[in-house]
C-alpha cells in the first residue's frame, strides 16, 4: 500500500549516515521538504534520485529533522504498528530482566525503535518521558497500549506519571511539565526490590524517572567482592553502591556526596535494609575529600560522578575532571586495592574513557589490571548502528604498583 506521507530530501552524506544504521537525519543534511508535514507528522526521507531510506517524526525547530521509525516502505504506521513495536520491547524485557520486571526499563527510545518514548517501571506505575512532537501527538494511544499490554500479562499497572521536565522538550516546541496522565491521583513515592535491597523511589522529583535503573547490575559486581573490604562509595548520591557494599558484608562503607539531601536520602536507604550501623554519610566535596585521604586507606573505591559533560563543547573540561578524581584514587590504591570507575556521559566515548584512565594510571605510577568491563543494564539496550545509544562505561580494575 502506498502512502501519501510528506518527503524529506536529503544530501548524500545523509544517506550515508542513514545507510550506516543511524536513526537521526540533522538538519544540515536536509535539501528541501515536499508537501507540507505538520509538526510531529510521519514523512518519508528520500534522495534526490527518489531513493526510499526510512520513515520517521518530522520535527519543524529541532536540529534533529526526523527520528526514523522504520525502514520498510510498505507498513501502515497505525495502532497495531505501535502495539507491536511496545509488545516486541516487553518480550525483551521479560527475557533478560525477569526478576526485575517490577523496577526496570520497560521502553528505551531509539533502542526500541520507539524514538522520544521512554517508560520505566516502579511497582504498579509507569513514568514516561516524551522528547519528540510526533511521540507527544500519540501519546493517548500510546499510553493506552502500554496499560493494554502490560494487564493482559497479569501486570498490576494502576497508573501512569509523566516525568516531562526535560529540557530537550523545549528543542522539540514542547512545554516540560509533570503529573499523572488521565486525571488519576497516586501516591508517588514507592519501595522497590532491587536484587533484594529496598530502596525508596520518588518518582516526582527524583534523578531522571525516579531512580538509577541503569546500574543495577553493576552494583551487584561491587557487592560479590566487597566481602571484609573497606570501601568507599564517592559522588554516592542515594547510596546504591554503598548499600550493595554493606549488604555484600564489607567491612566499613563510607558514602561521600555534596548534597546533603541524597545522602538524607540514602539514611533513609540504609534504615529500610537494617544497614545504617555499617554505612558512614559524609557530605563533602569528593575532590577535597579525595585529597585528605591517606594512603592504603581504602580497599575498594567506587567513582560514579554525574555527567561532568553533557555536549562535545565541554569535552575536555570533563576529560581533566575524570582524570583527576581517578588519579587520586589511583594514588591512594596503589597497593592491591580495586577501583570502580565509570562515565555517564555518552559524550565521554569509551575510547577516550579508556585514553583518561591509561594516562591518569601513567601519572600515578601504577598498573591497571582489568576485572570486568561493562556497561549499562540490559534494560537499556544498546543498537550498534547508533552510537547515542551507548553511554555508560562501568570498569573494575585491580591497582597494582607500575
Amino acid at each position: 500500500m502506498k502512502r501519501n506521507y510528506a518527503k524529506v530530501i536529503i544530501t548524500e552524506e545523509g544517506e550515508k549516515w542513514l545507510d550506516k544504521g543511524q536513526m537521526w537525519m540533522y538538519r544540515n543534511n536536509l535539501v528541501r521538504v515536499e508537501g507540507q508535514p505538520e509538526n510531529g507528522d510521519p514523512v518519508d526521507i528520500e534522495t534526490e534520485n527518489k531513493r526510499y531510506l526510512g520513515t520517521g517524526f518530522y520535527s519543524e525547530c529541532s536540529h534533529i529533522v526526523v527520528r526514523l521509525i522504520t525502514k520498510n516502505p510498505h507498513i501502515c504506521i497505525d495502532r497495531e504498528f505501535f502495539k507491536q513495536r511496545i509488545q516486541f520491547a516487553y518480550d525483551f524485557r521479560k527475557t533478560v530482566e525477569a526478576e526485575n520486571l517490577t523496577n526496570c526499563r520497560l521502553v528505551f527510545g531509539e533502542a526500541d525503535q520507539l524514538p522520544g518514548l521512554t517508560v520505566d517501571r516502579y511497582n504498579e506505575i509507569l513514568v514516561t518521558q516524551i522528547s519528540t512532537f510526533g511521540m507527544e501527538k500519540l501519546k493517548a494511544m500510546i499510553y493506552e497500549l502500554l496499560l493494554e499490554i502490560l494487564r493482559e500479562d497479569g501486570q498490576n499497572i494502576q497508573g501512569i506519571y509523566e516525568r516531562n521536565d526535560i529540557q530537550v522538550r523545549l528543542k522539540e516546541g514542547l512545554p516540560m511539565e509533570k503529573g499523572f496522565w488521565g486525571g488519576i491521583f497516586l501516591p508517588t513515592t514507592t519501595v522497590i526490590d532491587e536484587n533484594g535491597l529496598k530502596l525508596n523511589v520518588d518518582i516526582e522529583n527524583g534523578q531522571k524517572t525516579g531512580y538509577f535503573l541503569d546500574q543495577k547490575s553493576n552494583r551487584v559486581l561491587l557487592r560479590q567482592m566487597a566481602h571484609g573490604k573497606r570501601v568507599l562509595d564517592c559522588f554516592s548520591h542515594t547510596g546504591g553502591f554503598a548499600l550493595n557494599a554493606a549488604y555484600g558484608n564489607a567491612q566499613t562503607v563510607v558514602a561521600v556526596d555534596v548534597s546533603q539531601t541524597a545522602l538524607d536520602q540514602g539514611k533513609a536507604n540504609a534504615v529500610l535494609n537494617h544497614l545504617e550501623e555499617r554505612i558512614q554519610f559524609v557530605q563533602a566535596d569528593v575532590f577535597a575529600y579525595l585529597d585528605q585521604c591517606e594512603a592504603g586507606q581504602y580497599d575498594i573505591i567506587v567513582l560514579d560522578p554525574p555527567a561532568f559533560t553533557k555536549s562535545r563543547k565541554t569535552i575536555h573540561q570533563a576529560y581533566n575532571g575524570y582524570k583527576r578524581i581517578n588519579y587520586q584514587a589511583m594514588k591512594l590504591l596503589q597497593n592491591g586495592g580495586y577501583l570502580i570507575t565509570c562515565s555517564c556521559s555518552r559524550f565521554m566515548e569509551i575510547d577516550l574513557f579508556e585514553k583518561m584512565l591509561r594516562e591518569a594510571a601513567h601519572e600515578a605510577d601504577v598498573v591497571l589490571k582489568q576485572v570486568s568491563v561493562t556497561q549499562q543494564n540490559h534494560d537499556h539496550p544498546i543498537l550498534w548502528t547508533m552510537e547515542e545509544t551507548s553511554y555508560l562505561k562501568f570498569y573494575i580494575f585491580q591497582i597494582i604498583p607500575a
